[in-house]
């Protein structure tokens, strides 16, 4: 293409394409257990199917029904369009037994949505009482980071649940005995900012691109902007990399 073809061209050349070769654009959805994640795969879910749930005569779909469940076992997916692209999100099971089924099956992906919750730096893991569960969330995104099979996929952090991590710090609660090395002040920000800025740092590709956003899914409002803004961020890459051609 070039760059005498304007969006508009490109959006609808894009279109074409993916009807064409009926292709979609594939999301992975990471996280350690507990920390959001299918909270945030039902947003996704029923955001895109508001006007069919507003009616009256609404009916649930089996997979309505489905993602009001349990934790995550195996891999679940959802399907919607955004701007009229098709995308898919797989979320997977996020203990340690289910994560070694998928890694190596998601090579082609467009983006990784990792959700790290960050009011659990007091917790440890349900199946390792030994392991404090902000440090596991940080060795699993660093682990992402490293893969090979995502050497080139951008990755979109999102720091979960800070509604709960503020109560604790307002509870006196901080985040220095798990890091030794703070020595900022005992404020929700300054204590928020340093955990952000640690996951950041397990980066070590300058290639790669990772995008930090301050979420809590329960907040339905925030979280649909949140999702909208990473869409509107992967279809933007899509555009840039075709407009290359």
């Amino acid at each position: 293409m070039g760059n005498c073809f304007n969006k508009d061209t490109l959006e609808k050349q894009l279109i074409e394409d993916f009807k064409e070769e009926k292709k979609t654009l594939k999301l992975l959805l990471l996280g350690a257990a507990a920390s959001g994640k299918s909270t945030m795969l039902k947003q996704m879910h029923f955001f895109n199917s508001i006007d069919r749930i507003s009616q009256s005569n609404y009916v649930p779909t089996i997979q309505d029904i489905l993602l009001l469940r349990v934790p995550t076992s195996g891999i679940v997916e959802v399907q919607f369009n955004v701007n009229r692209f098709p995308f898919r999100v797989f979320d997977v099971g996020g203990q340690r037994n289910e994560r070694r089924k998928w890694i190596h099956c998601f090579d082609n992906v467009q983006a990784i949505i990792f959700v790290a919750a960050v009011n659990e730096f007091d917790q440890t893991l349900e199946e390792d009482e030994n392991t404090n569960r902000l440090i596991e969330s940080l060795h699993l995104f660093k682990s992402i980071c490293m893969a090979k099979w995502f050497i080139n996929t951008g990755i979109i952090l999102f720091l979960n649940k800070t509604d709960l991590f503020e109560q604790k710090i307002a509870g006196k609660k901080s985040i220095k005995q798990l890091f030794p090395s703070y020595t900022g002040s005992n404020s929700y920000s300054d204590q928020l900012d340093f955990i952000q800025q640690n996951f950041l740092a397990m980066n070590s590709n300058p290639s790669k691109q990772v995008y930090a956003h301050r979420t809590c899914a329960t907040n339905t409002d925030q979280m649909e902007l949140v999702l909208k803004n990473v869409f509107e961020l992967v279809l933007a890459s899509l555009y840039n990399k075709a407009s290359m051609y």
